[in-house]
């Protein structure tokens, strides 16, 4: 498995225990405000809202701060006027990255981004540098013991999945960003139970990177995800599995 994918799922179940519980509220907080400014505030009609306010739920976000966070984004209460901002670079290894963002000040996020870069042996990139190595998609993990896999490939296609693989002890289902929401619910609603939901941007190829650029690389991206305005990072590196699993325990 490519390692972008397999430090998504490690860093999601982390979060469900990690201490910075305060700095989660806030990133979700800003994706719910930005969503519902973009998409309307009904999570029925807007699809990436929905997911938001269920990645809330999955952090025990209290349904006060979610309703406040949707009527910011909607204009019914005041609130900070949050724009979206993604930059390009490349991490060691020549690993490109992909970060997302959602922030007050795009000038102080752009320095801001620029220096956790350069101090841990990346640099950034203009913009377009590394986007065309990307393409968007939604990904679905199920584990292997939940379901037989005819019966999960069948419940994914009949509900507009692009494709699904096994890995060493899940299945992987890719859709598009549009049919994400579909597929997922149509697994729900059969009660198989998730791993992983979201949607990433999937490198078209992946890099191998040597162990020893590995940890170099993975202490680059945990900087990045430390700041506050970072919602997601993508990558199109490849690391093996156990130096992934070694790094994160």
């Amino acid at each position: 498995m490519s390692g972008h994918s397999k430090w998504s799922q490690i860093k999601h179940q982390k979060a469900k225990n990690d201490a910075k519980r305060g700095q989660i509220f806030t990133k979700l907080i800003r994706e719910i405000t930005i969503a519902a400014r973009l998409g309307g505030g009904d999570p029925e009609l807007n699809p990436r809202l929905r997911l938001a306010i269920e990645k809330a739920k999955e952090q025990n976000m209290p349904k006060d701060n979610i309703e406040k966070a949707i009527k910011k984004g909607t204009g019914e209460l005041e609130g900070v006027n949050y724009i979206e901002a993604t930059f390009e670079g490349y991490g060691p290894g020549g690993a490109a990255l992909l970060v997302e963002t959602v922030t007050d000040n795009k000038n102080r996020t752009a320095g801001e981004i620029r220096h956790i870069f350069s101090k841990y042996g990346g640099s950034l990139g203009s913009p377009g540098s590394v986007a065309w190595q990307f393409e968007q998609k939604g990904v679905i993990q199920v584990d292997k013991n939940a379901i037989s896999e005819d019966d999960l490939l069948e419940i994914a296609l009949s509900a507009g999945a692009e494709d699904m693989k096994g890995e060493d002890d899940y299945y992987e289902i890719i859709t598009t960003p549009h049919d994400f929401i579909q597929v997922k619910s149509a697994l729900e609603e059969k009660n198989v139970p998730i791993k992983f939901a979201d949607i990433l941007m999937i490198p078209k190829n992946t890099v191998k990177i040597s162990e020893k650029d590995a940890e170099k690389l993975l202490k680059l991206i945990d900087a990045l995800e430390e700041n506050d305005d970072v919602q997601k990072v993508h990558g199109n590196y490849d690391i093996p599995d156990e130096i992934i699993e070694k790094y994160a325990s």
